[in-house]
């Protein structure tokens, strides 16, 4: 009896198909999962796709009494940029900065707003633009027309593609900022800090100081903007060489601000406060070479002093010179000091680094899950 119940399963005609099944079904494709025959909603196997939006792009124009070139740089921006947000940080203004800015962006139809940074510097306005804004891509440029605004997307696409964190638009390599630049001594500092960071930091960058860069999220959100001035663009590329990220420099054209346009920069000031800033970031990321050298230093100026000392005890197998021999023996001491304080610090910075590299893995970890 049993097994005529089986047989007669076996052999039983598939039921017909119930329309309305099919009208509540609509919507939904039938795939085959974890149970035979379990149905999928459409909307859940396009989640891939919906869950990834066009890549959010925010342009910064950091800008102190701008108001005869920020107009057209927000117009050049906007044409090779029409989706990005175009962010002015007006600091501290004495002109039509603000006014020009709002006027431009509502003229060009673009996404954009004025933040006002009162704190005055470089350093400060870009600080502020990173606290404020929310964006996967970030692209910094002046706001006085130097900078090419068609070759943006150039320093846009490697940060997209993965390939860098930060793209700088190297204006040096193609001998544009040498020929345009009508600065005296501006072309001497740049190359003196170029070879003072590539000996340092073991780096082979053309061009230290550009202020046309793009930057990945990743390195946005782990980059702490202690400095206020100028020297905004060395503490970027430093920072930059330290933690590893990735560097890529795109050549590109540059040309000097138009006639009536003067530029904020003073060459031996804001010159003298960069050598200031690579001396810091060489004291606070590489403590061993920065008290090492300095232990060097105070070690050949005891030697020096010493030998009058030497002489005399290698003739007369006497000292005489007592005052000398222990002014000689002092800059030794201090040497052993300045070679016990880098050791330490140096130790402190690594786990400083171990420190930071977590840090920069739990910020990555959500993007890939």
């Amino acid at each position: 009896m049993h097994r005529t119940t089986l047989d007669s399963r076996a052999k039983r005609e598939p039921e017909p198909l119930n329309p309305s099944a099919l009208i509540q079904n609509q919507g939904t494709t039938p795939q085959r999962g974890p149970e035979v025959g379990q149905t999928i909603p459409y909307v859940q196997q396009q989640r891939v796709n919906m869950s990834n939006p066009a890549p959010r792009v925010a342009l910064i124009l950091p800008a102190y009494n701008e108001e005869l070139t920020l107009g057209g740089t927000i117009e050049a921006f906007n044409l090779a940029l029409p989706g990005a947000e175009i962010v002015v940080v007006n600091n501290n203004s004495k002109d039509r900065t603000r006014a020009v800015a709002l006027e431009a962006l509502e003229k060009c139809g673009a996404q954009g707003r004025v933040i006002d940074e009162t704190r005055q510097g470089k350093g400060n306005a870009v600080r502020r633009a990173f606290l404020s804004i929310d964006a996967d891509v970030y692209v910094l440029a002046d706001a006085d027309l130097t900078y090419p605004a068609d070759r943006v997307q150039d320093l846009i696409d490697p940060v997209l593609a993965g390939a860098a964190d930060m793209v700088v638009g190297d204006r040096r390599s193609e001998g544009h900022y040498a020929s345009e630049n009508k600065r005296r001594f501006h072309n001497f500092g740049n190359k003196l800090v170029e070879t003072l960071v590539n000996r340092l930091f073991g780096a082979s960058l053309t061009d230290i100081m550009s202020g046309y860069r793009a930057f990945s999220r990743a390195f946005v959100k782990s980059y702490p903007i202690l400095v206020e001035g100028f020297q905004i663009e060395t503490d970027m590329t430093l920072h930059a060489l330290h933690r590893r990220f990735r560097i890529i420099e795109v050549p590109v054209a540059y040309r000097d601000r138009p006639a009536g346009s003067h530029s904020k920069l003073n060459t031996f000031s804001d010159g003298a406060k960069v050598l200031f800033t690579i001396a810091q970031i060489l004291r606070f990321y590489r403590p061993l070479l920065f008290f090492g050298a300095l232990g060097v230093m105070f070690a050949l100026a005891g030697l020096i002093t010493a030998i009058p000392v030497f002489d005399e005890w290698l003739t007369t197998r006497y000292i005489t010179h007592v005052p000398l021999a222990i002014l000689a023996a002092a800059p030794e001491i201090v040497a052993f000091l300045l070679l016990g304080v880098g050791l330490i610090l140096d130790s402190v910075a690594y786990h400083e680094r171990q420190r930071a590299e977590l840090d920069l893995l739990k910020h990555d970890a959500p993007a890939r899950e």
